[in-house]
Formats: structure tokens, sequence, C-alpha cells
């Protein structure tokens, strides 16, 4: 991903093996990552279990915040590919208890119709 995405708030795939490494606490037993995407110091993490973003905090990004969705919690969602001029897919959950979706932007590179089929899968599934 580079510097001009970031800035702009766009994610991109990275790797799960690098992102299991760096979750390893938090993650169950058997529970193993599937697919992951960075917004800048923020992840977008899904599991075989949930989803979990991870919001790194302050100027150093030491703090850090992990919200677990179980993918039971999520009710419904959306995706909206990049157009022509729009350089940006955009992925909308709606949870459990909260009116307001969870956002999240990713670049025209990023094919957004894998994120729905990973979505699909564990949603229908819970």
């Amino acid at each position: 991903m580079g510097l001009f995405d970031g800035m702009m708030g766009n994610a991109s795939e990275i790797s799960s093996e690098e992102v299991a490494k760096e979750l390893e606490p938090l993650l169950a037993e058997t529970e193993q990552v599937e697919h992951a995407y960075k917004l800048i110091r923020d992840m977008l993490v899904f599991t075989n279990k949930r989803l979990i973003l991870v919001d790194k905090q302050g100027v150093t990004g030491k703090k850090t915040e992990y919200h677990s969705i179980p993918y039971r919690s999520i009710t419904h969602f959306s995706v909206e590919t990049a157009g022509t001029f729009d350089l940006e897919a955009e992925l909308r959950l709606w949870i459990s208890g909260s009116a307001t979706p969870i956002e999240k932007t990713f670049n025209k590179q990023l094919n957004i119709f894998k994120v729905q089929s990973v979505l699909s899968e564990y949603v229908s599934d819970a």
C-alpha cells in the first residue's frame, strides 16, 4: 500500500500469516486468520470465528483497541464498487444493537467482491 493510498483512507490486502503472528495472543486455539486488510495503521481481520477491527491509537500506535465482532452479530452488510471516477470501494456492516453501520473504504485494486464473498460465507454460517 502506498503512502497516497494510506492518506486517502484506502485499505489493501495484507498477508494473513503476518497478521496471525501479530494477533497470536488474541486468537482462540482453533482460530485462524483467513483474510486481512490494512488501513494506514488499522486493520480489518477476518478469522474463521469472528471479525476483528484493530484500531491503533496515539502518535506511536502502541495503544491498540481490538474490537471483536462475532459473525452472528452482523445483521446485514453492503458493498459499493469503485467507479470510473470514484476510485474507492466501500464496505458497510450493520451490527445487532446498533443503527449506525461500520464503514470501511478500500482502494480500487482490491477485489471488493472477494471481501463480500468472505462475509457471505461466514455470516450465512452463523
